[in-house]
């Protein structure tokens, strides 16, 4: 994998714990407007500007886009936000209660996704890539890092535990309990030469914001007729972590009702489908197991996929879908049903719990996909089930701002 230092934006010391932002895409317009309510030097007033416009502004609109350039320009003006005197890379760690995790904030180039060594597992919706590309080119700047995994290397691993041992640029503990801590690498030769024998790297999250990137360097590139090769614009800001640190969380189901069974003969089908087991765990323990809430009890459900399946179909995500989720609920297509909902691991069972014995219906917990399984899924250049995985902790945007 190719890397390379970026001579971005960076918080100045004081300022690095109120501009440092959740994800634009984790928050509605209403979130993002009381997380920076009372903090005006936060990144989501470039990365979601409408929160500073009219109640009612189409986010889409282009005053929006307009307000982001004039709120970005501010933090810089304010002195929130300076340049790098030089080309950096950084190690980015992020400490959730007893988990950590550590990245490398580099640029990877766009040519290394279009070529599929930056490989993907989820398709982009159109509204959303064509907003992020034109935030991204009418701000020449990557605000937030796209999320990407690879098989963990020594020498990549020896590098990071050395400079850890170092002072920090950045440490804080965000609102939200998970603490945040950046060192900076001036240059980065040798980091540039440990990646290099990392054959591939993978999406985790993230997917618009790189397929934006990509194409906001191919219109450059056309608009651009001394175009070089060298250009600022041919790299696009990314977080690498090895994958054997990550946490993946299950993504959960809860349908509104049960499409015309009682629960008695629901039950009955569930049991003859994959086998019934009450007082089950609410969270399953392993990989093709599933807990079910209905009535009051946890029931553990059997998921047993067939071993020659595509890698997609062998998920348990694919066989509760295929088996029950569809046929049985009638829940066709899980991307346009409104008798579907999902709940991130990060909320727990309890949270399936409360909204079942509140609204009725069926909830489903699941185990979480595994690393290993998204990268079959990748390799084959196969497209996962949509809300599959979540991803936490989730990254902090504006603690490096890529400029071009």
């Amino acid at each position: 994998m190719r890397i390379h230092p970026v001579q971005g934006l960076v918080p100045n010391a004081a300022a690095a714990a109120e501009v440092a932002c959740v994800p634009y895409d984790v928050v509605n317009t209403a979130e993002a407007a009381a997380l920076a309510a009372d903090r005006p030097l936060s990144l989501l007033h470039v990365d979601r500007a409408e929160i500073d416009l009219p109640a009612g502004t189409d986010p889409y609109n282009e005053s929006v886009y307009a307000k982001a350039r004039e709120n970005f320009l501010s933090l810089q003006k304010r002195g929130a936000l300076v340049r790098e005197s030089e080309p950096c890379l950084y190690v980015y760690q992020q400490q959730m209660g007893a988990h950590i995790q550590r990245g490398l904030i580099a640029g990877c180039h766009v040519d290394d996704y279009d070529r599929e060594l930056i490989k993907k597992h989820e398709k982009t919706r159109k509204d959303k890539e064509d907003d992020r590309t034109k935030l991204i080119d009418t701000l020449s700047a990557d605000t937030g890092p796209v999320f990407l995994t690879y098989r963990d290397h020594a020498p990549v691993t020896a590098l990071v535990n050395a400079k850890t041992k170092e002072k920090p640029l950045h440490d804080f503990t965000a609102p939200d309990g998970i603490r945040h801590t950046v060192w900076r690498i001036a240059g980065g030769a040798e980091w540039i030469k440990a990646f290099a024998a990392v054959p591939v790297t993978y999406i985790a999250d993230g997917h618009h914001r790189a397929a934006s990137a990509a194409r906001v360097a191919r219109l450059r590139r056309e608009r651009n007729a001394k175009h070089t090769g060298a250009e600022d614009y041919n790299w696009f800001l990314c977080v690498l972590f090895p994958a054997s640190e990550l946490k993946i969380l299950p993504y959960n189901r809860i349908v509104t009702d049960l499409n015309g069974f009682s629960a008695v003969d629901f039950l009955a089908k569930v049991e003859s489908l994959f086998g019934l087991r009450e007082n089950a765990a609410p969270s399953p323990a392993a990989v093709g197991e599933v807990s079910m809430y209905l009535g009051g009890k946890w029931y553990g459900l059997r998921c047993n996929a067939d071993a020659k399946a595509d890698p997609v179909s062998r998920l348990d995500v694919s066989v509760l879908q295929d088996k029950l989720l569809g046929p049985v609920l009638g829940i066709a297509d899980v991307r346009t049903s409104k008798r579907i909902d999902f709940v991130g691991g990060i909320r727990g069972p309890r949270e399936l719990v409360k909204r079942v014995d509140a609204e009725g219906g069926v909830a489903f917990s699941m185990f979480p996909v595994t690393l290993a399984q998204l990268m079959d899924i990748a390799d084959a250049g196969q497209i996962m089930p949509p809300k599959s995985t979540w991803f936490e902790p989730k990254l902090r945007s504006g603690l490096v701002v890529h400029t071009f």
